[in-house]
């Protein structure tokens, strides 16, 4: 079938010149109208609007980047662990809304802990000629993005820091948020607490294991190593790992989960065997009807606004032109008590 309004068949897509052709003016004309150019004959800019709509034109903004002076593409990249999972969500949204009011396109991708998919979307990025990235990354070194860092692409880590190169840095306080959930439980009595921990690889999961030992030193509380799971990446890996801790002989009488996935399969395990009113549990980062369950889940609460927002806003000063130090941001966590973790130890339950 034919549009009798352009001449032009299905699949049809329409280019500047066709534009220009339509609106009877130059080709110029049509890239200043475009690209917003001030000082267009406001009927040639009517002209050429009207045209546009009618061949339902699309700019290629990765061509029109080609000849640009300073070669941008008014768009950026932003790489995460998983888009799916909300803490990843959350932050993309953030950078987004600072994006669009900048008039910049944002292209999002997701790693999911393997770095060889980190290094192929970055380069399918590279060839995109993003303005710069926003990246929360999966390998250990760095040094392969030195080539388009010195080529004038900035790059921001958020959520983990760069390894082997010299870039901004957007983190939240892990370390010290897991200390202060640790040392809580420690506060109600409780002597054997569980770690739920994500692979070993990744630095968060690092440090909020570090923050678990950091609050058993600190009271001079011992590490049942028996009770420390790590490298859980699902609800039911957790979910397996908790039945098993509970149904031991010794069971622990307080969690501390170190992701939002690995909570909700406390959560399961925990209610399943009607212990949710025995058992304390505190989560690291909030997740969708925490609040609504009985008891409530205790959680540490990043805040990946504020980690979107900063690292948009160093991308972006990078991006006009500041050539400062690189440096590092840190957001601070917020505990959040609800009753899951304000559970005080139970004195049947009390013996090493």
């Amino acid at each position: 079938m034919v549009d009798g309004s352009t001449g032009r068949g299905p699949g049809f897509r329409a280019t500047m010149k066709d534009v220009a052709a339509l609106a009877r003016v130059s080709l110029k004309t049509v890239s200043r109208v475009i690209n917003d150019e001030p000082t267009v004959n406001p009927e040639l800019a009517d002209r050429v609007r009207r045209a546009a709509s009618q061949l339902h034109y699309q700019p290629n903004f990765g061509a029109s980047a080609l000849r640009r002076r300073d070669g941008r593409s008014s768009t950026i990249a932003v790489l995460l662990e998983d888009l799916s999972n909300p803490f990843s969500a959350t932050i993309y949204r953030a950078v987004e809304e600072m994006a669009i009011a900048r008039g910049v396109s944002v292209l999002g991708g997701s790693f999911d802990e393997d770095p060889q998919r980190e290094h192929e979307i970055t380069a399918s990025m590279s060839r995109h000629r993003v303005d710069g990235v926003i990246i929360a990354p999966a390998s250990r070194d760095h040094q392969y993005l030195r080539q388009e860092q010195m080529a004038g692409v900035p790059f921001v880590f958020v959520d983990r820091p760069p390894h082997l190169l010299d870039a901004d840095t957007v983190l939240s306080d892990s370390r010290a948020g897991a200390a202060r959930a640790v040392a809580h439980l420690i506060s109600l009595g409780h002597r054997r607490i569980a770690f739920l921990g994500d692979l070993d690889t990744i630095y968060t999961a690092q440090e909020r294991f570090q923050g678990y030992r950091d609050a058993h030193v600190a009271a001079g509380v011992p590490v049942r190593e028996s009770d420390v799971a790590r490298n859980l990446r699902t609800i039911d890996a957790a979910y397996v790992v908790v039945g098993r801790l509970l149904d031991a002989p010794v069971p622990p009488t307080a969690i501390f989960a170190g992701q939002n996935l690995s909570t909700i399969g406390a959560v399961r395990a925990i209610r399943e065997r009607g212990l949710q009113r025995r058992v304390a549990l505190v989560g690291f980062d909030d997740f969708l009807l925490a609040d609504l369950l009985e008891p409530g889940v205790t959680v540490v609460a990043q805040n990946p606004v504020a980690m979107g927002r900063e690292a948009a806003a160093l991308l972006f000063a990078r991006i006009d032109g500041d050539d400062s130090p690189s440096k590092k941001k840190i957001v601070e966590t917020t505990f959040i008590t609800r009753g899951s973790g304000e559970i005080p130890v139970d004195d049947r339950d009390n013996r090493l």
